[in-house]
């Protein structure tokens, strides 16, 4: 199962720019079939086993750890404050701790957040069917784009980080959402799940960071 997830796996395009000027950074896809529906027991308690390891020392001591310590260099990089603006393995723990336990919302939001604790890793899912075939990949907005394809437009400004395909902008990179429209529902039969790397981050965490989700979607 492993092997064949990690087959799937697409590396995403960096703009030139970004990735001279950023080393490191990387996006990974893959699609896989999956909806948003109800988590099964497998899947809540292996939340309830992740919330009994993760108290509020793990969240202070995070930031020291390499791959936290690598998201909040990242973030700085571009202009963001990791204190006010939380790398997404710290705003898990923070939610962690403010409501007693990682909550359950669905079988991809909860596959999601699995992945993330167990390797710090963020993971984001979009409806399949709205990806290009092209893939996905990181550039800056530029004059006219906007987020998602859907009405009334939300249009961006130029120079923002986004996750897009040839077609349009499914992201701001490192908002905890996606474009409206382009989340997995319900009707969902296939998500595209992609991941973002910084320097310092190893490429062996980044790929760990799909092959859980997916592993977690498949077990549900």
């Amino acid at each position: 199962m492993r092997e064949e997830v990690e087959l799937a796996a697409a590396a995403g395009f960096i703009a030139p720019e970004l990735a001279a000027e950023f080393p490191g950074l990387r996006l990974d896809w893959v699609t896989v079939g999956a909806r948003a529906r109800h988590s099964p027991r497998e899947i809540k308690a292996r939340l309830r086993d992740l919330s009994s390891r993760w108290r509020g020392t793990n969240v202070v001591a995070m930031r020291t750890q390499p791959i936290p310590h690598a998201y909040r260099t990242f973030f700085r990089h571009i202009g963001l404050d990791p204190d006010v603006n939380r790398i997404p393995s710290e705003r898990a723990g923070l939610n962690r701790l403010l409501h007693g336990h990682f909550q359950s919302r669905n079988l991809i939001d909860d596959a999601r957040l699995i992945a993330l604790v167990e390797t710090g890793v963020p993971v984001w899912a979009l409806d399949a069917d709205l990806v290009d075939p092209a893939g996905l990949g990181i550039r800056q907005t530029i004059e006219g784009d906007r987020l998602g394809s859907s009405e009334p437009a939300h249009h961006l400004p130029p120079g923002r980080l986004a996750v897009t395909d040839p077609r349009c902008v499914h992201a701001l990179l490192f908002e905890p959402g996606v474009a409206p429209g382009h989340q997995a529902g319900p009707r969902t039969e296939r998500i595209a799940l992609f991941t973002v790397g910084v320097d310092g981050v190893p490429a062996i965490h980044i790929e760990e960071a799909l092959w859980v989700c997916v592993e977690a979607l498949n077990s549900g």
